[in-house]
């Protein structure tokens, strides 16, 4: 089932290669990333997931991401156009690092680490509808730093020491197509709306669907008018095809340990965001569900915290 799954997702990531190649022409676009550098409005951003950040001494599942991004933003008559770069980190490990590798679950999940660096470029028009697209490209596996970055961090604030680190996922290079789309907003009064969306990943480290719903509520102006105060809440309803994370990787068989993913997944999160003329910051915390075929939701579910600090200078 692994192989058929491999021939259908590979098979399908080079045909959106293929028809990116020929629609995309840089001479033909109406702004060049030249005119974004030169002329657009920068905004830099930095995003973390973190489980400690909750004030627990363990952690696992998803433990960590850290991703830092670069974004240039033109206005245009319409709304906006922004084109960008990023680079991440993000670190999977089982539900108790203190546990030798030998006395795990067969059906816990695999130390892996995914560190990657990408391009993106969004659409948005000003009734808050929007398309993205991105290509990230990585690495799966011991060269994404998972076991240094873990042990650093650990050793710094004092939590156990993870055993399992020579277990994890082996080495692959990666390659994930995303795209996504946002109606616009869904506004009944002017303190409060309602924003759907859908999000595709494509390739051989995740392969996958969402769909999620936003709401938010309090003083919503925009950036450039004044400072914003608000609360949000998202659900959102994940189809995973693939996930190498926990399966491996797609183009390898020489695995230590592996599990299946749960086809269908939830994630909720709740929180608050404020702005003012050249700063945001996002705070939440996050309910993700059960990722892992035949392990119990109450041991599969986790929760985190995400923090997001976005510079814009005018």
């Amino acid at each position: 089932m692994k192989f058929v799954s491999r021939d259908l997702i590979t098979m399908a990531l080079l045909i959106a290669v293929a028809t990116l190649g020929l629609r995309c022409d840089p001479l033909a676009a109406q702004e060049s990333l030249q005119t974004f550098f030169k002329e657009g409005r920068p905004t830099s951003t930095l995003d973390i997931d973190n489980d400690s950040l909750l004030l627990r001494r363990d952690d696992g599942l998803y433990t960590s991401g850290l991703r830092f991004s670069r974004s240039y933003r033109l206005g245009t008559t319409e709304g906006w156009r922004s084109a960008g770069w990023r680079l991440g980190q993000q670190l999977y490990t089982p539900l108790d690092v203190r546990i030798r590798p030998e006395n795990l679950s067969p059906l816990d999940r695999p130390y892996a680490g995914w560190l990657y660096g990408g391009f993106f470029y969004n659409v948005a028009d000003v009734d808050g509808s929007e398309l993205a697209f991105g290509l990230d490209v990585g690495c799966l596996g011991p060269c994404a730093g998972g076991r240094p970055t873990q042990t650093f961090v650990h050793k710094m604030f004092d939590q156990p020491e993870p055993r399992g680190w020579r277990t994890q996922i082996r080495n692959e290079l990666g390659l994930v197509l995303r795209a996504g789309a946002r109606t616009p907003y869904w506004r009944a009064h002017r303190h409060w709306d309602m924003r759907p969306g859908v999000a595709l990943r494509l390739g051989n480290i995740f392969t996958d669907l969402t769909a999620d719903a936003t709401l938010r509520a309090g003083r919503l102006d925009s950036v450039a008018d004044a400072a914003g105060l608000y609360v949000f809440v998202r659900g959102a309803i994940r189809a995973v095809g693939y996930d190498a994370t926990l399966e491996g990787g797609m183009l390898s068989d020489d695995q230590v340990r592996t599990v299946k993913p749960r086809r269908i997944t939830d994630e909720w999160e709740l929180g608050l965001q404020w702005y003012q003329r050249s700063w945001a910051w996002r705070l939440s915390v996050v309910r993700r569900g059960n990722e892992i075929a035949g392990v119990p939701d109450s041991l599969g579910r986790q929760d985190f915290l995400r923090l997001s600090i976005s510079y814009f200078p005018q």
